[in-house]
């Protein structure tokens, strides 16, 4: 049995503020082990369940957060920028499940450090007129290739959209959301097991089903208007008010290959201070 974890940091055990997960800091150094605390819960929870060729993806910033020489020998990591298919790599590979790992709300949502890929610039994404975090948008990819989402962990305003974007999935909250930047956290211990008793649960529903090709239309809203005007040179992409910019796709691949280029040009018109 192969399973893809794609491993997002915001959502880790005891995150909660943005040092915690910005390269370089002192406080990113402290929660790169806690994270891959977790990633090591999940593989052990996963192998118990049948697992036998475990993928870890990074998809947390520079995506080099997770400690290699403390990961669990019986997983593989992929770490590194600039992958097709970003937080997703490896969904194509023929894996029989996904899990989300370290998930956390979306843009314009209540939850602790959410965001949709660019952390203060985007305001909202919509996939087909519904409010769309990652983890919703990684779930429509996940579809496209048949793959089922088998465990989503994060704080519980992730679970609370998982519930809607994954209903069948198993949900592990490992902190409670007071703010943006304040959480009731679990200690590590706690959380370990919570993660590795729903992993191991979650293999059961492991299996690849009938994948659906389909057209999907994206919307993204800025926090300012030239961003959006910037997005909108982008062949396809379309500014349909002061802030938001929207384009339709054939496939839920290709509409996350948009979606790179937009958050990308966007995140390059950001001007200091101001944005």
């Amino acid at each position: 049995m192969r399973i893809l974890i794609s491993a997002d940091m915001e959502g880790a055990t005891g995150v909660t503020w943005t040092a915690d997960v910005v390269p370089q800091t002192e406080q990113w150094q402290r929660f790169r082990r806690l994270f891959t605390g977790d990633v090591n819960a999940c593989v052990a929870g996963a192998h118990a369940g049948g697992a036998t060729d475990l993928l870890v993806n990074e998809a947390h910033s520079s995506q080099r957060n997770l400690l290699l020489e403390d990961l669990d020998p019986r997983a593989r990591l992929l770490t590194g920028r600039h992958k097709p298919l970003s937080m997703m790599q490896g969904i194509d590979s023929g894996v029989d499940g996904v899990v989300f790992l370290g998930y956390h709300a979306g843009a314009g949502q209540e939850g602790v450090l959410a965001h949709t890929y660019l952390e203060n610039s985007i305001t909202g994404v919509w996939l087909d007129g519904v409010p769309a975090s990652e983890g919703r948008l990684n779930a429509a990819l996940a579809a496209e290739h048949g793959v089922p989402v088998l465990l989503v962990t994060g704080d519980d305003k992730a679970c609370d959209d998982a519930r809607d974007y994954a209903p069948d999935a198993e949900l592990v909250a490992v902190k409670d959301c007071v703010s943006r930047y304040a959480a009731v956290c679990a200690p590590p211990k706690v959380t370990s097991e919570r993660i590795t008793a729903a992993a191991r649960t979650a293999m059961d529903r492991a299996g690849r089903v009938p994948g659906t090709v389909a057209p999907h239309r994206v919307e993204v809203e800025f926090d300012a208007t030239h961003l959006a005007a910037a997005a909108a040179v982008v062949p396809t992409v379309q500014q349909v008010g002061a802030r938001r910019v929207g384009f339709d796709a054939a496939s839920m691949t290709l509409a996350m290959q948009a979606f790179k280029i937009v958050t990308a040009i966007a995140a390059g018109a950001v001007e200091g201070i101001y944005g």
